[in-house]
């Protein structure tokens, strides 16, 4: 909204200082700033609020060290992250931008499926929360309506090399760049780094048109993938907003990049008209998660509940998507992926030793791996620094990748 009152400012009565507003570092610094301010100085008063309605977190005997002490501590946090990412992007964003509609509706979609989760855990004392079928069932729905706006949305396009024949440069053919519909994304160690989903189903006479039967079930797959494996990260204190905001950090790079055209034509990587507005939510976003740490840090203050933690994964994914480099997340979100994997592993090997045995056997002490950690006697506090420092790693990984082609 400020965006628009500075620009008539600029556009009608060249106020001074007004032209700031144009420059997409500086709102996107500004929103930064106000969601770092928002999540500090206010989050304290959620917490207080929360703390007198006694909404408090209701903790499973785990035999974990320092686990009864977390009882009674305030959960639904991920309020403050969703509000103090709001309230900046409202402020500072372009609003008739699509991914910027695209990444508020994700926000708070997946928002009210993690309160609706949370408040059934704490005010109808139902520690199992909402049915595991309905949080897919919304994912599905959040997936759907991300993958069919990214097809079908005539705004939502990346610009390509088309090559004319009939126009020749010596003996290669004359090149021009086009802003076009495609489902192309990037991958590393392809030909330029780029992959389409097209192709898939290319060997299909006519399914050109009908790309969309492919696209949209990996969109849903990848959102229901990051968002449970950021709500299984989140379960010692600073580990899952910490880590979530190494991983923000690094979209943000290349979401910045991927909307430039002189930066993206520089380091040869993909342009996506429209897609620097994401910039001013990541940064947002990023603010928000920063500011939440200072209160869930060990010893937590706070939790952010499924609330937070199914929102981070969502927009995680949702950008990921949105600046084609949603092939990257095995990768950036490994942390992500692992705490899933020791999830499905440790499962899946105590059924089949239970069927084959009758005795059920485990591979680790216990699942989700950070468990596993506390189990062996390392301080949550070590255990999440240490995630964090491979998070950190594994996002340096993820730029360097896309220079290998």
């Amino acid at each position: 909204m400020l965006y628009y009152l500075f620009d008539f400012l600029e556009r009608n009565y060249q106020v001074p200082g007004a032209g700031l507003f144009q420059f997409l570092s500086f709102r996107a610094a500004i929103a930064a700033l106000i969601s770092l301010l928002l999540s500090t100085l206010y989050g304290k008063r959620v917490i207080d609020f929360l703390s007198r309605q006694q909404i408090g977190e209701s903790i499973r005997d785990l035999g974990l060290a320092g686990q009864n002490e977390k009882a009674g501590t305030p959960t639904m946090g991920g309020i403050i992250i969703i509000l103090s990412t709001i309230v900046p992007v409202l402020l500072m964003a372009k609003l008739e931008n699509i991914y910027i509609l695209l990444l508020l509706f994700a926000t708070l979609w997946m928002g009210a499926i993690g309160f609706t989760d949370d408040y059934i855990k704490t005010f109808k004392k139902d520690k199992e929360g909402l049915k595991g079928v309905f949080k897919v069932i919304g994912q599905i729905i959040l997936g759907v309506v991300v993958g069919a706006t990214l097809y079908f949305h005539p705004e939502v396009t990346v610009r390509q090399e088309i090559k004319n024949p009939e126009l020749t440069i010596g003996s290669d053919a004359a090149a021009f760049y086009a802003e076009e519909k495609s489902t192309i994304t990037t991958i590393p160690l392809f030909k330029n780094n780029e992959f389409d989903y097209a192709e898939i189903i290319a060997w299909i006479p006519g399914a050109e048109n009908f790309a969309w039967l492919i696209f949209i079930p990996i969109v849903v797959f990848i959102i229901t993938a990051i968002s449970n494996g950021a709500n299984l990260t989140d379960g010692i204190d600073g580990l899952a907003a910490g880590s979530s905001a190494i991983m923000v950090f690094t979209l943000g790079i290349f979401a910045w990049v991927s909307g430039n055209v002189i930066f993206s034509n520089y380091l040869n990587i993909m342009y996506i008209p429209n897609a620097g507005e994401i910039t001013i939510f990541v940064a947002a976003f990023l603010g928000s998660l920063i500011g939440f740490l200072w209160y869930n840090t060990f010893p937590a203050q706070v939790f952010m509940g499924d609330t937070g933690s199914l929102t981070i994964g969502a927009i995680i994914s949702v950008i990921a998507l949105m600046i084609r480099k949603e092939l990257l997340l095995p990768l950036l979100c490994g942390i992500f992926l692992v705490e899933n994997l020791s999830v499905i592993l440790q499962v899946s090997y105590f059924k089949y030793t239970k069927k084959k045995t009758g005795v059920g056997q485990r591979i680790f002490l216990m699942s989700p791996i950070h468990h596993h950690y506390q189990k062996k006697g390392y301080h949550e506090s070590k255990i999440v620094a240490r995630f964090w420092i491979v998070g950190i790693l594994l996002s340096i990984l993820t730029i360097v990748t896309l220079k290998l082609r």
